[in-house]
């Protein structure tokens, strides 16, 4: 495809309108989402035990990861509703009424009684706590990123998105390392019954901190920004269907990456406490990766980081799988973790950027939130139960794999047609 004539223009590098510790408020929202979902999948084993006791495992593992899936369902409902708020009184109170109903959905799951305490009661509380927090985390996503590509100067704009990504590697790391922890300090049976409890509630006591850092931002839907005058205030279609493609592969790579966990404990028969190992690999590799990310796109553009990182990862999946699947050592899951995991990171944070910037502030937080939310509703809820099915069906170690090829390669496709849009560098 070719390039239009690129206009170098040294990018300003003004300050930020919010303070570190503001920043750490916007983007704890979407890391505990990311830790509550990683949490619910990586003990998706135990949950399916807990609330879908069955004498097939692999059926009780299904519910689970169907229960999982369910909370998808109200994303584009969430992404509705409180993205038109961000966009219509502001990305502060949007943001604060998504991180409440959060904090109330976790601490829900993580008090529900058993199956065997309460009978169908149970399950019922859990798919509608798993609902409700459907619902908050489709709207979060589109006013916090809004206000991180609001309150940046144009120079840092790549940086500053790229934190929400950072923020997920955060609580992948938080996740894997409370999960080590617990297998390391519970005894089996108790590992099985109350890890998952504790684990979830680690993520709710950080809830009335985070509401306390967004209580202090300072709202940027007013700002002053100069707005083209051909700007109708709404997305040309192309947008968002490059944007629904793009998260659709983004997602899939995602929950597919955060499944290794249960994949190598459920599928390779791996030690648990390898399995959290990797997690804690995953999260240090997008801590490292994403940040870096949105960096390097400041420098040369989002484009080219999109891409690069993007096709060497699609080249390395498959032999990336057999190799694990051979080996079936931590060494072997170390490695593919950690070199999938910042590949991922690098261009998921370019992406991000991208959308971002090409979205017109009028409508940012509504359409980022609805794209994120429906493309994720539909491939990342799917992802972990289709990964799952394809195992058990085909019997195929390798079934994550094609499954990861057929998500980054659309993801590949998407990118070849984004059009640039880094300031100094858009295309005339």
């Amino acid at each position: 495809m070719a390039e239009a004539l690129l206009i170098d223009v040294p990018p300003q590098l003004g300050p930020s309108l919010a303070t570190p510790r503001q920043i750490v408020g916007v983007v704890a929202g979407n890391a505990l989402e990311f830790y509550d979902f990683l949490t619910f999948s990586f003990f998706a084993v135990d949950i399916g035990a807990a609330f879908f006791p069955s004498n097939d495992h692999t059926a009780s593992l299904l519910a689970s990861l169907a229960t999982f899936g369910v909370g998808f369902l109200t994303r584009p409902l969430g992404a509705f509703v409180l993205g038109r708020l961000g966009d219509r009184i502001g990305r502060r109170p949007a943001m604060l009424i998504c991180f409440g109903l959060m904090g109330l959905a976790i601490a829900g799951l993580a008090l529900t009684p058993s199956y065997a305490s309460i009978g169908f009661a149970a399950p019922i509380l859990v798919v509608t706590f798993r609902l409700l927090q459907g619902f908050a985390l489709g709207g979060e996503v589109g006013p916090s990123t809004a206000y991180l590509a609001e309150a940046a100067s144009p120079g840092r704009r790549g940086l500053m998105i790229s934190l929400q990504y950072l923020g997920q590697g955060v609580a992948i790391l938080s996740a894997g390392l409370i999960g080590v922890i617990l297998s390391a300090v519970l005894s089996g049976p108790a590992f099985h019954t109350i890890g998952w409890r504790i684990a979830l509630g680690v993520g709710v006591i950080i809830v009335p901190f985070g509401l306390m850092l967004r209580r202090g931002l300072t709202e940027t839907l007013h700002a002053a920004e100069p707005i083209p005058a051909a700007d109708s205030g709404r997305p040309t279609a192309r947008v968002l269907i490059l944007a629904l493609l793009l998260l659709a592969s983004g997602t899939t790579i995602t929950y597919v990456l955060n499944y290794l966990t249960t994949y190598a404990t459920a599928t390779l028969h791996m030690a648990a406490s390898l399995a959290f190992t990797a997690t804690v690999i995953r999260g240090v590799g997008t801590i490292i990766g994403a940040p870096l990310g949105g960096w390097l796109a400041d420098r040369f553009g989002r484009r080219t980081i999109m891409l690069a990182p993007g096709f060497l990862l699609f080249l390395l999946i498959m032999p990336s799988f057999i190799w694990l699947s051979q080996a079936r050592t931590g060494t072997a899951l170390f490695v593919v973790t950690a070199v999938m995991s910042l590949l991922g990171g690098i261009s998921s944070a370019a992406v991000i950027v991208a959308i971002t910037e090409q979205l017109p502030k009028p409508s940012r937080s509504t359409s980022l939130a609805l794209v994120y939310a429906v493309s994720i509703s539909i491939f990342g809820g799917s992802a972990q139960f289709n990964v799952a099915w394809l195992t058990a069906q085909t019997h195929s170690v390798l079934a994550p794999a094609w499954y990861l090829l057929i998500g980054a390669a659309a993801g590949l496709v998407a990118m070849l047609w984004m059009r640039e849009s880094a300031p100094g560098r858009i295309a005339r």
